[in-house]
């Protein structure tokens, strides 16, 4: 009886436990329910096949959540890419060093006005005098280095500074600029302003009044670590700006500039200052649109200086100054073309010692992109580190640092700077990659170190670059063309499922006659100076018995005399599928300013910008103007026209897709 008992015991918990597992088994493994109502039909996991639009209408869907209404998630594209600086590393930053370019959240403590007969690089006679006490308390000197009298005085003159991590001193809020005279002027209260020794004039000429820098202390923060309110009162870097373009994005300008700029002779000086840490801001990540497209706008040439610029050969009147009137000729041609990204191919900076200060030139160059939150790349020209203080590789620092700015300086293992890459996605979730741009460095001058009395040559791109673009290339994964975005949105609007023949049907016909193929993305290429091949006879079109030359060449070519094997080695060697066909089909360049044909050699279009700078050299007769390359399909049609000064539309074509000329097929020109 005991042992019977015992199996009784046994066998209730056992089948109970069997039912749990039957019910669970029958819920979470064989239910499965009817087709979902309406209520049901956000989730993307279980269902396919679904259309919620509202007479074909392909507004966002709006969802039901409680009392309220809300729109569709947002895009994986609405949100900036990551910033550049990081602000919770910014207090570990060196405090010894000027670097504007730096986040640095830290305080400065004191001013300095320091003029010498030597130059402050190879001497620290005329630095200011400290102790290691007050090293210790407000930190150590800094000197801003940018000279304030560079072209307007008979010596050296330069602000220098304290920063101290402190928080235990005064820290300094505000500046300003009197004259001797003016100390009246001070704000309220009086006594926490301190006068900076040395006056701002010290050996400009000609002779002008002596004038102050003034500085207001705050009392001391008192507090482990500043509150956020603290650190946007607080000056956290100093700079100086050359001419009257707008500061370094971030700093803000005294009301009274240092040097009053000679027209023709000089150009203004102001001191710039920045308050807490003002990150530039970030560009969108780049894609098409939801309609498969992508615009480019090309800038060529637009060879800004200092100072405004003078006119050079146009029939545009009234033209005073070229960077100004080239500045209003941009916006006028961005806010009629509106473009997803523009690219700027080189010699922004005009050098011929009218860009001797580079960042003062940067300030300005893409003013009219950046009020309008354009995402922009860009290519180094010739011109662009010819006589200044910065050299290629600062400049595509400074470049990169800038708003809304995709450039890069690149690898530093491979010659010239600003050799990347900038893929363009996919706006469904997917995200996938259907545009490759890539952009390298064409150098500037051959270097003739003992050959003095020849002109210089052009550069070329080297051998370490064709390898990193090869590299690259090869780190693509080819992708079903043509592309049809995912049907599928995480709790975002629902995306219209279509049948096999509505996406065959997108970029080819219906009924399975388009060809889908495995392939890489099509790829543009921008570099300023023109390859060899640019100028080689162009390809035969077949369907019109025509060259494939579209546009004008005023000029001899532009090209380097040594031909580097970039195009050969490179550009061809990079497939586009297993089947054959290039991944480059366009070769954007600058450089060349009355040039502005489009030329198909060996199936490689080579396409110039033309000039678009009333500052840079032309030509009367044949206007500034800016190459356009709206692309559409999801990247397989490529087309191309230019907008010139006069707002006409010339030499449209398609390069690549559907309308364009046959594919080269290796045959003779």
């Amino acid at each position: 009886m005991a042992i019977s008992h015992r199996i009784i015991k046994a066998f209730v918990p056992c089948n109970i436990f069997i039912l749990f597992c039957l019910f669970f088994f029958s819920l979470f493994v064989l239910y499965k329910p009817a087709h979902p109502d309406k209520s049901r039909r956000l989730g993307w996991q279980s269902w396919d096949v679904i259309s919620l639009e509202q007479g074909g209408s392909n507004k966002p869907l709006e969802v039901e959540v409680g009392p309220t209404t809300r729109r569709e998630a947002q895009e994986w594209w609405q949100t900036p890419m990551e910033s550049l600086s990081d602000p919770d590393g910014a207090s570990s930053l060196p405090l010894d060093i000027w670097a504007p370019l730096l986040a640095h959240r830290t305080g400065l403590t004191e001013i300095a006005i320091v003029s010498c007969m030597f130059p402050p690089d190879l001497t620290n006679y005329c630095d200011p005098v400290s102790t290691p006490e007050e090293d210790a308390l407000k930190g150590r000197w800094v000197r801003v280095e940018r000279d304030l009298s560079w072209k307007t005085g008979v010596w050296y003159l330069n602000v220098w500074y304290r920063r101290t991590r402190r928080f235990d001193v005064p820290l300094i809020t505000s500046i300003m600029l009197l004259a001797e005279s003016e100390e009246s002027l001070l704000p309220e209260p009086k006594d926490q302003w301190r006068k900076a020794p040395g006056s701002l004039h010290d050996g400009v000429y000609p002779m002008q009044n002596k004038l102050f820098l003034w500085y207001k202390l705050r009392p001391p923060l008192q507090a482990p670590s500043p509150t956020q309110e603290d650190e946007t009162e607080i000056i956290t870097e100093l700079d100086v700006l050359y001419g009257d373009s707008k500061p370094w994005y971030g700093f803000e300008k005294l009301e009274k500039e240092v040097t009053k700029g000679r027209e023709g002779k000089t150009d203004s000086v102001w001191l710039t200052y920045r308050k807490g840490i003002k990150p530039a801001p970030r560009p969108l990540p780049p894609h098409f649109s939801h309609d498969g497209t992508f615009k480019i706008m090309q800038i060529a040439d637009l060879h800004f200086s200092v100072s405004n610029g003078r006119c050079r050969d146009t029939d545009h009147t009234p033209c005073k100054y070229g960077d100004t009137e080239t500045g209003s000729l941009l916006a006028r041609a961005l806010d009629a073309e509106k473009p997803d990204l523009v690219i700027f191919t080189g010699d922004q900076l005009n050098g011929q010692d009218t860009s001797w200060d580079a960042k003062s030139v940067l300030t300005k160059f893409a003013r009219e992109v950046i009020t309008r939150n354009i995402s922009w790349a860009a290519v180094l020209g010739n011109h662009d580190d010819e006589a200044t203080d910065l050299d290629r590789s600062e400049l595509m620092q400074h470049l990169r640092l800038m708003p809304f700015s995709l450039a890069e300086p690149g690898p530093k293992n491979i010659a010239g700077a600003g050799n990347y890459v900038i893929k363009v996605r996919s706006p469904d979730p997917s995200k996938t990659h259907l545009l490759t741009l890539y952009f390298l460095d064409s150098g500037a001058y051959e270097p003739h170190p003992f050959v003095f009395w020849k002109p210089p040559s052009y550069d070329w791109i080297k051998p370490s670059q064709r390898d990193w673009f090869l590299s690259e290339s090869s780190k693509i994964n080819p992708i079903e063309r043509p592309f049809t975005p995912d049907g599928a949105n995480d709790l975002g609007h629902i995306w219209k499922s279509r049948s096999t023949d509505e996406r065959q049907a997108i970029g080819g016909h219906v009924n399975g006659e388009v060809n889908r193929r495995l392939a890489k993305p099509n790829a543009l290429m921008f570099f300023h100076i023109p390859l060899p091949e640019a100028y080689y006879e162009p390809d035969f079109g077949e369907m019109n018995a025509k060259l494939l030359d579209v546009g004008k060449q005023l000029e001899g070519p532009g090209a380097a005399k040594h031909n580097g094997g970039f195009f050969e080695e490179g550009v061809l060697r990079a497939p586009e599928s297993e089947q054959g066909g290039t991944e480059v089909k366009v070769i954007g360049n600058g450089h060349c300013h009355l040039t502005d044909n489009c030329r198909r050699v060996h199936g490689i279009w080579n396409c110039f910008g033309g000039g678009g700078s009333y500052s840079g050299y032309g030509k009367i007769g044949f206007d500034r103007r800016f190459r356009i390359y709206s692309i559409s399909d999801f990247g397989e049609t490529i087309k191309t026209y230019k907008r010139t000064e006069h707002d006409d539309i010339v030499d449209e074509m398609v390069l690549v897709g559907q309308g364009a000329p046959a594919a080269y097929t290796g045959g003779g020109h």
